[in-house]
């Protein structure tokens, strides 16, 4: 066969040598997808993250602006009922109404520790939210009797944090709508601690509690009694008896009669779970986080703050 005959051949065609396939790396084989039940455990986890992570911050950090806004209202309404001599001097206002629980009744002031708080009416975990509170079943300060006054150790604030911190002979300050009165501490009882003798007929004590142990993880009660320097003076007697007391109002008291309040806000999370989880297959993550975090941020501190009512009220 001549060369120019071989020129005229057509070119091989590409069935007769059909081309090998150099095999590829393969990679891992994607995971399988999720079950149901591990799909619902996941997003019960994932949940559950949330909550725990916005109780935190609605603790450390949102409920302490929450405490130091509230003290501003308050203050600047005690200081004009001072003024004008309409502040409650008992348990009652005025016309005779029973105080609603978070009035403004006193004005607490100790310099050695940087104190100064108003003194709301009751003592229910969401009633110390806004600062100190008077238990009920207390004579007003001043007034003849122990006067109880709670207040929490670390969360809203923290403002009786530092008062095992208070010496012997230490000033406190207290006004009300009778005037100025000022104490000095004669004593102070932790756990195992053996309180003072009783308060001597005719005068007055103050008596300020809060959690014992560590910030957020109290094992007790801690207690400052102070007596006062002074003649004490008449006051009308309390509305309601130790004995007659709500168990929220009492020391490491919690209160559980928003629990409708907290069951909505914990259905309103589960259904923003459930449109995220459908937003994210369907929109994608950036569209997701700006139309849900927002949203999901705002329910979260709403639920969150009524899980803190269940919390103690001195924590």
């Amino acid at each position: 066969m001549t060369t120019a005959t071989l020129e005229r051949l057509p070119p091989p065609s590409e069935d007769a040598h059909p081309a090998v396939e150099v095999p590829r790396d393969v990679g891992p084989e994607a995971p399988p997808p999720l079950s149901p039940r591990l799909q619902l455990i996941r997003a019960e986890l994932v949940l559950l993250f949330v909550i725990s992570a916005m109780l935190l911050f609605q603790l450390t950090i949102v409920s302490s602006l929450q405490h130091t806004a509230a003290q501003g209202r308050a203050y600047d309404a005690f200081r004009s009922d001072v003024a004008t001599g309409t502040a409650p001097i008992g348990p009652t206002d005025d016309a005779g109404h029973v105080l609603p629980i978070g009035t403004s009744v006193a004005y607490l002031e100790i310099p050695s520790i940087d104190l100064k708080e108003v003194v709301g009416q009751g003592t229910t975990s969401g009633a110390l939210f806004n600062g100190p509170g008077h238990r009920r079943d207390t004579p007003l300060p001043g007034q003849i009797g122990t006067s109880i006054v709670l207040g929490r150790r670390a969360a809203f604030g923290g403002p009786f944090s530092d008062i095992d911190e208070l010496k012997k002979g230490a000033s406190i300050k207290v006004t009300t709508g009778q005037g100025v009165f000022n104490y000095r501490v004669v004593a102070k009882q932790g756990s195992g601690d053996k309180p003072p003798a009783p308060v001597a007929a005719g005068s007055s004590r103050l008596l300020l509690v809060t959690a014992a142990g560590w910030p957020f993880m109290p094992d007790g009660v801690y207690r400052v009694f102070a007596d006062l320097d002074g003649k004490a003076v008449v006051g009308p007697a309390p509305l309601i008896s130790t004995s007659a007391l709500p168990s929220a109002e009492k020391f490491m008291g919690t209160d559980a009669r928003t629990l409708w309040a907290l069951a909505l806000w914990l259905q309103a999370l589960i259904a923003l779970s459930i449109g995220v989880v459908w937003a994210w297959h369907r929109w994608g993550r950036v569209q997701t986080w700006v139309v849900f975090l927002p949203t999901f941020i705002l329910v979260g501190l709403l639920a969150t703050g009524e899980v803190a009512r269940f919390l103690p009220n001195l924590l």
